[in-house]
């Protein structure tokens, strides 16, 4: 047997496992974001349970940025599942706003006691998340024990799935979402310390909308881009490999300007995922 055939034959354990997982859950409302996680899980109970059997359910709010709620939308029509868009409020909760670094906990409380009321209201008890096996053993995963509080499934993790499984199981399935960088909400890119507010949200978003499109203008692609919002200074983090050219860009700073950061001083640098969970911040004013 080749090293090809047995990883194979590994991926293929993973998806049983997984589909074992989901079948043991029973009929499920997924909390879909539309990233590579929760899209597989969603995709799993469609397997395991029939079309009747899942419901997605997207969170939205503030936080979720542009082009997310399409994308989900329509790979929740080709797996012939129902899809819920309900609003969240993660802006009315203290916690939340005042950013520290239990946000992702308050988050997480909101958007599931919203998914799961939703979920009840169309006959579904139980709610799962993407949670894989090493967002578990990640230090910086408040929003894990939301979910623990909650009773929330997590059949990725239950079938042993780290990242690396996702996106090979993921690609086994043919789904569009197994090589999509990872899309975490907005609020991840204000550093701790600072507020989140609407405002923060939105700019963030159009920035780095904006300097995306600055980049495809130059004939740049960057896989991973964070518009990181430190307060006084942004920060753009690109792929490594982009980072040089991107820095002799001077309209970077004119769209950064454009979408709200004013004259703050701009950082180009290269992408690092969780990078604001290891920087002890200032504290600075709501704007």
């Amino acid at each position: 047997m080749t090293s090809e055939s047995r990883g194979g034959d590994a991926v293929e354990e993973k998806a049983a496992a997984l589909l074992s997982a989901v079948r043991e859950a029973g009929p499920v409302a997924v909390a879909y974001s539309g990233g590579v996680d929760s899209a597989l899980v969603l995709a799993a109970a469609a397997r395991a349970l029939g079309r009747g059997g899942v419901l997605a359910v997207t969170a939205v709010s503030e936080s979720l940025a542009s082009g997310e709620l399409a994308a989900a939308r329509a790979l929740a029509d080709t797996l012939g599942v129902t899809h819920l868009s309900p609003r969240t409020e993660e802006l009315n909760r203290p916690g939340y706003r005042a950013n520290g670094q239990d946000r992702c906990y308050f988050c997480k409380s909101e958007v599931l006691d919203v998914i799961a009321a939703v979920a009840r209201e169309h006959g579904f008890d139980q709610v799962a998340t993407g949670t894989n096996a090493d967002d578990a053993a990640d230090p910086f995963r408040p929003g894990i024990r939301a979910g623990r509080e909650r009773g929330i499934r997590t059949p990725l993790l239950d079938a042993g799935l780290g990242k690396a499984d996702v996106r090979a199981v993921s690609r086994l399935w043919s789904l569009p979402t197994w090589d999509k960088p990872a899309t975490p909400c907005l609020a991840s890119r204000i550093r701790y310390g600072i507020p989140v507010t609407g405002h923060r949200l939105a700019r963030v978003d159009r920035a780095e909308r904006a300097v995306r499109e600055a980049l495809a203008g130059a004939g740049l692609r960057s896989g991973q881009l964070r518009v990181r919002d430190l307060g006084d200074t942004v920060r753009v983090e690109l792929d490594a490999e982009v980072v040089p050219a991107a820095a002799r860009l001077t309209s970077l700073a004119d769209v950064l300007a454009a979408a709200g950061f004013g004259a703050a001083p701009v950082v180009i640098d290269g992408f690092a995922s969780g990078r604001l969970n290891h920087e002890r911040p200032p504290v600075t004013k709501e704007p």
